[in-house]
Order: C-alpha cells, then structure tokens, then sequence
C-alpha cells in the first residue's frame, strides 16, 4: 500500500483549524485569571473544542495532520506563556490520537469520537508546572498578586494533576459526540460512519 504525504490542501486545513481551535482555547483560558477556573479549563475548553476539531476530522485522511495540529497547540502554548511541556505532550497524544483515528480507517464515527478525547490530553500539559515546579511557574506570574498565588494553590493540590488528566480525555470525548451530533451531515458527506 502506497503511503500518501500531505499536500497543500491538507496542510491549509491543519492551519485553519488549529487557528480556530487555538483562538476558542485562548478565551476559554482567560478564565484562568479567576483561580477556581483554572482547573475548569480542561473541561470547558475540550468539550467546547470538540465541535470544531470534529469538523477537522472530517477533513483528515492521512497520517500526520492531527500530530502537527496537537504540536501547533503545544508550540502556541509556549509562545503564549504556558511552557514547554504541552509540546511534549501533544507530541504524545498527537501520535496516540492518529492511531486512534487510523484504526478506523478515518472512516469510524466511534473512532472519531475517540480521537477527540486522546488529543484533548495536550491541554493537560499546560497544568504540569502546577504540579511540578510550581516556584517556577509563578515566578512569570508575581503581576497576579499573592492571593491569587494562595487560592489556586490550594485549589490545585497534587491529586488534581490525575483528576485534569482524565477530564481532558472524557470532556473530549463529550465535545466530540456534541460536535458529531451537532455536524451528523458533515460526516455523513466526508463518509464516515
């Protein structure tokens, strides 16, 4: 079996809706400058998120489109802020969320849906200062004021670093079943199933 590359029209999708998706995750994330909504940003945005990346998958056909749009996510992040591990980290669930979509042969709504929920992971990635070096992570954000520091501290202990990580994976999978429902002929057209 021949192995396809991407052409300028996959490419030019890719960039459209990681600019999509990228602009609806920044809004979202201006939450974050309310603590108790820190934490929400991995459910919010995910199932926000997964109508437009739904709509992307309908457009995805070959190996590699879905990794360079998690690692222009991850790249975004940085250039906003958010450190380098969400790179890292979409590395991972980008290439973890093609296999998903590729075992279906980019045909499966199931797969689809799937899909939707492994890419989310990347925006985990975002959090893990959080839990790691947390010293660091304010050090960039001393502006915020030390109230802001205490509460989302206390509403971030460690256990919550696994707790992020799954609602990434199941809000991306209810943003995906909303985006299937919400775009069925879409699908349908693009034939998947």
């Amino acid at each position: 079996m021949k192995k396809e590359k991407l052409n300028g029209k996959d490419l030019m999708n890719v960039g459209i809706y990681s600019a999509i998706y990228f602009v609806i995750v920044f809004v979202i994330a201006m939450l974050g400058y309310i603590p108790i909504f820190m934490p929400l940003i991995c459910v919010i945005a995910p199932i926000i998120c997964g109508i437009p990346f739904m709509l992307f998958l309908t457009k995805v056909k070959k190996f590699g489109m879905i990794l360079i749009m998690s690692l222009i996510m991850g790249l975004m992040m940085l250039l906003t802020g958010m450190g380098y591990y969400s790179i890292i980290v979409g590395a991972i669930s980008g290439l973890a969320a093609e296999a998903v979509y590729k075992s279906g042969g980019y045909k499966s709504v199931v797969k689809a849906v799937l899909t939707s929920g492994v890419f989310s992971i990347w925006m985990w990635g975002n959090f893990i200062p959080l839990f790691t070096n947390i010293d660091q992570y304010f050090s960039t954000r001393q502006d915020y004021g030390q109230e802001y520091i205490d509460t989302l501290t206390s509403i971030m202990p460690l256990w919550m670093c696994p707790v992020l990580f799954i609602a990434a994976i199941v809000c991306g999978i209810i943003g995906g079943l909303i985006g299937k429902n919400l775009m069925k002929k879409h699908f349908v057209k693009a034939g998947i199933v």
